[in-house]
């Protein structure tokens, strides 16, 4: 068959406002992106703000979580690629590869050829809804599988602020990203591949490097253990049934929800108990009680397939539990770790959960401000293992991205390695019964967040500017807290937290507004950058409690008080017009 030839057109465009990517990328909603020239001149400014070698002759994945206009975005992308002198393009089957798969196949993925990518461009907005009338988000990876750092990314912005025009192979024809296999075609530069590859293998082979999947294979195939897995009609469905029924011998009725679907079923694809109704309600949480007797296990996805929520029987596992128990279990239950932890990590406003047990193992410690390439320093500096985030963000130094199905393997791995002298027989250790040793050994911190979302832009700005201007005075702060409840402690610290990176020595400020109280607790404000529209303020309040006989309370009730005071202090409904959170997790 005739190899295609085709031409460069440079296309004249003018710069759009606001094209400036978060620390997840950019994000709008759809009708924003099908503008003409919109993802193009962004696309442009990223390849402008890459070194000529990153670019000319290089291997670019292009995949995402399958969400509505995707497909259209990875032909664009590949008509640019080939314009601006990329050698070759990778796509992930149906264009469709989790964020956590996508950094591993940067770093783990040799071409037939022996190519190597050096970066990739992520079609998701993660956990945001997907539809025509939804969101839609692009963001740019790097050679070592993390995302683009803050010198990237402000280039980036810098160049869509000026950009004139874009260059495109308008005549090459759309490449079928259903069928596998290579497709070439010449242009000026010379030959041009676009590679569609299974977007399972390359991520299940790492699984498999990690993890013991004969243990874990034995645990599911146990009468006693029943486990549900939920993908939310995300990105992760390409990889459930790979993983937990064909190499893990899960039963396929055990899986919910794994077609990914462009609108995710019109549902949204966040894992907490507000949005994975049908996983929770399955796992004895719901209102009603269930039908069946719930599960053992059970775990949600979300669109992009790097967040992962927890649960056991009738029970909630919370993110920063979560990391803090994997990381105190890592080493005797996951073979990757057995030569031990190189260090841990959290953003700062997830729970210290993490902290007690970093103490108490002797381990290097770090909290970071929120944002996935502040860990990925770290790793890529040999100082951290295991990290996690309180947004339901869990993961280790074999990518550069959190991985949710990688933590609900961890999961399953500690569950195995605490069941394996009963796995035939006797009383299972469960999800709850490792929650509430992990409380018995180090503490526990009771924990919650309230999201307020679409908020009024001006009004969050100045909500959170009245808590910056509240902390010059901490008589006054704590006039306010006692006069809500003399019973909470006095705030002995209150700052916006800043952070100096202990590898290339870059401080971030402003990171959040914090309220530091003397037995432990903490108050934590910010605003949060994922939404596409209006914004949102994430407010975390947190409560430790040593004494073994009071870690078993409900953690609404423990921590009612703080939640009170924290309400008064911000005057949030005043401030915002809303007298309830949009979300409580």
């Amino acid at each position: 068959m005739k190899m295609v030839t085709f031409q460069v057109s440079r296309v004249e465009t003018a710069p759009f406002d606001g094209q400036k990517p978060g620390t997840s990328g950019l994000r709008k909603k759809v009708k924003v992106f099908v503008q003409p020239h919109y993802l193009q001149n962004f696309v442009q400014s990223t390849f402008y703000a890459l070194s000529a070698e990153k670019v000319q002759g290089a291997t670019l994945v292009v995949s995402g979580d399958g969400r509505y206009f995707s497909k259209d975005a990875i032909q664009i992308i590949i008509k640019m690629s080939a314009a601006n002198g990329v050698r070759r393009v990778w796509v992930g089957q149906n264009g469709l590869l989790s964020t956590p798969a996508v950094s591993a196949v940067i770093r783990e993925r040799v071409g037939h050829d022996g190519s190597k990518a050096t970066g990739a461009f992520i079609l998701t907005a993660s956990h945001n809804p997907g539809g025509p009338h939804e969101d839609f988000g692009i963001k740019y990876n790097m050679e070592n599988g993390g995302p683009a750092p803050e010198a990237i990314t402000d280039k980036m912005y810098e160049n869509t602020k000026t950009i004139k025009e874009y260059l495109i192979a308008e005549n090459l024809p759309d490449v079928d990203i259903a069928a596998i296999g290579v497709t070439s075609f010449t242009g000026p530069e010379g030959q041009f591949d676009v590679e569609v590859f299974d977007s399972a293998s390359d991520y299940v082979k790492l699984m498999k490097s990690i993890f013991d999947f004969q243990a874990i294979r034995k645990l599911l195939s146990s009468p006693n253990f029943t486990f549900c897995y939920d993908a939310l009609h995300g990105v992760a469905g390409a990889y459930a049934n790979r993983i937990f029924v064909e190499e893990l011998g899960a039963q396929e009725s055990s899986l919910l929800n794994c077609t990914p679907k462009e609108d995710f079923g019109g549902g949204h694809p966040d894992p907490n108990l507000t949005y994975a109704k049908e996983l929770v309600a399955r796992m004895g949480l719901g209102k009603s009680s269930p039908q069946h007797e719930p599960p053992e296990f059970g775990a949600a996805a979300d669109g992009d397939a790097d967040r992962n929520m927890v649960l056991g029987k009738r029970f909630f596992v919370t993110p920063s539990d979560s990391v803090a128990i994997i990381a105190a279990n890592a080493v005797e239950a996951i073979p990757y770790f057995s030569g031990g932890l190189k260090g841990v990590a959290r953003s700062m406003p997830t729970s210290a959960a993490l902290d007690v047990v970093a103490k108490h193992l002797n381990l290097k410690f770090f909290e970071v401000p929120t944002g996935w390439k502040f860990f990925g320093n770290l790793m890529d500096a040999g100082l951290c293992s295991v990290c996690g985030e309180e947004s339901f963000g869990t993961g280790s130094d074999h990518i550069r991205e959190k991985d949710g199905i990688w933590a609900v393997l961890a999961w399953l791995s500690i569950l195995a390695y605490k069941n394996k002298e009963n796995i035939n027989g006797g009383k299972l250790v469960s999800v709850e019964d490792i929650v509430h040793q992990h409380w018995a050994t180090y503490g526990r911190h009771y924990y919650t967040r309230y999201d307020y979302e679409n908020v009024d832009a001006g009004a969050a700005k100045e909500l959170m500017a009245y808590l910056v201007r509240l902390q010059s005075s901490l008589g006054e702060v704590n006039e306010i807290v006692k006069g809500v409840c003399s019973d909470v402690s006095n705030v002995v610290q209150a700052d916006e937290f800043e952070y100096k990176d202990p590898v290339d020595g870059s401080i971030s400020k402003h990171q959040g507004i914090r309220y530091l109280f003397e037995d432990g607790s903490r108050l934590i404000f910010r605003l949060s950058g994922t939404g596409s529209e209006g914004a949102t303020i994430r407010l975390y309040i947190e409560q430790y409690e040593k004494d073994p006989s009071k870690t078993g309370r409900d953690s609404q009730e423990a921590l009612a008080p703080l939640v009170d005071v924290a309400l008064k202090l911000s005057k949030m409904e005043e401030f915002t017009g809303r007298s309830a959170p949009t979300v409580i997790t």
